[in-house]
């Protein structure tokens, strides 16, 4: 009888074990772990966030004032913040974000403006006032990109859905090298290139990692590779694609006049020298600084050369910039210029038939003919970094094996990668 009710007491004990696990189990099954949510750095699980954009004539006193902040508060901000960030600079068109609490008459805890794209400041508008600078979280992914060209680099970029913006890069990567009006159907391009990916879902185009380009049967190749804190674009044997000077001035639609000893003018009709190339361009169209330099001369040529400017780059070289609409901001006579830096803007002034630069460059004293020029190379990979270089370009080469441009399958002239 004893072991009848010692059985019997094991197992209502198995059974009420069992049906405790079984509870438990189901309460785990139905409990959801909530993750809480965050946006600009600020958990904002207890927080509603109301979106808005910078309109025209709008300052931070008219914003925050649509939402109660006192006069106090602002001032206090616009005064004891500047080192932060200085508020007169919120710029038209800028997204801003407040953060307000739940209750029945909802208060702005905090106010977030974006500086661009990535940075942003966010101003507590409890007691404490505080504000810090941060970023949105941002991820890498390495993208590619290849076509075969039918019409244009940009055409051919943007049928394959990468961003056509990445033309006006590769255009600045090889404006040593490459004409890019010389690009012609049949010219092949393959790309790798970084994309950023921001939170709140903006994507954007970073860094160009390697590039390839055949032009006229010929190819070019160029990657990125960082030394010495610096980073630039070299090609297969490590030389750099950087010459001392850019290959033209402009973006420019024609040369409408080339370098020459004997040109009859098109205005006064009098045969002389031409020591020129005249690029055809709309007005405003911007004009770079074709190498580093400082500026020697500015001013209206009476001759006709209308505004110009003399650049001198080195002992050996200075370059003339005439016909200008009118001068960049901030170039002076003896300021100091970047290559590809905005000195001035194509125009018609002087004795001109239409909006043209006419550009000049003088070595040692004479004019020589630009389009002739040969740019001595900037200076090429160290040897002491040729090994990483080679590893770089392998690891990159291996991507380029694998970025193919074959026909579309509709049989038409549109090609993309597989």
């Amino acid at each position: 009888m004893k072991h009848f009710f010692c059985l019997f007491f094991v197992t209502l004990l198995f059974i009420s074990c069992s049906n405790d696990d079984k509870v438990k189990n189901n309460a785990e099954e139905k409990t959801e772990v909530i993750e809480p949510q965050y946006m600009y750095g600020i958990c904002i699980d207890s927080l509603d966030v109301e979106f808005g954009v910078v309109r025209k004539n709008e300052f931070l006193s008219n914003i925050l004032l649509d939402k109660d902040i006192s006069y106090n508060v602002i001032d206090y901000i616009a005064r004891h913040r500047k080192n932060i960030f200085d508020v007169r600079k919120i710029k038209r068109g800028n997204k801003y974000a407040f953060m307000m609490t739940r209750d029945s008459i909802p208060q702005a805890k905090y106010w977030i403006y974006e500086i661009n794209k990535t940075d942003f400041v966010v101003f507590c508008l409890t007691d404490s006032l505080q504000a810090w600078r941060d970023q949105k979280q941002i991820t890498t992914t390495i993208e590619t990109s290849g076509n075969v060209i039918t019409s244009s680099l940009w055409n051919a970029i943007a049928e394959e859905g990468a961003d056509p913006n990445l033309t006006m890069m590769l255009s600045d990567i090889y404006a040593w090298t490459i004409d890019f009006f010389g690009i012609q159907p049949g010219d092949e391009y393959k790309v790798i290139y970084e994309k950023r990916h921001i939170e709140g879902g903006i994507t954007e185009t970073g860094k160009i990692l390697a590039a390839y380009l055949s032009n006229n049967n010929v190819e070019y190749y160029a990657y990125l590779f960082c030394h010495d804190d610096d980073e630039d674009y070299y090609d297969t044997d490590g030389e750099n694609l950087r010459k001392t000077f850019l290959k033209a001035p402009l973006n420019y639609r024609r040369i409408s006049s080339t370098f020459s000893e004997a040109r009859r003018h098109p205005v006064t009709k009098i045969v002389r020298p031409h020591h020129g190339v005249d690029y055809a361009a709309p007005t405003g169209t911007p004009v770079q600084s074709v190498a580093d330099g400082t500026v020697i001369e500015k001013g209206y040529q009476k001759n006709g050369g209308g505004n110009y400017l003399k650049i001198r780059h080195n002992s050996t070289y200075t370059t003339v910039y005439m016909h200008l609409n009118s001068f960049a901001k901030g170039i002076n006579k003896g300021t100091r210029v970047k290559q590809g830096q905005v000195i001035g803007y194509v125009g018609s002034t002087g004795l001109s038939t239409g909006p043209h630069l006419d550009y000049r460059m003088i070595k040692n004293g004479k004019y020589i003919n630009p389009l002739k020029f040969k740019s001595p190379a900037a200076e090429p990979v160290k040897k002491e970094y040729m090994d990483e270089f080679k590893i770089v370009k392998a690891r990159m080469d291996s991507i380029f094996d694998n970025i193919t441009t074959e026909p579309s399958i509709n049989g038409n002239d549109t090609y993309s990668d597989d």
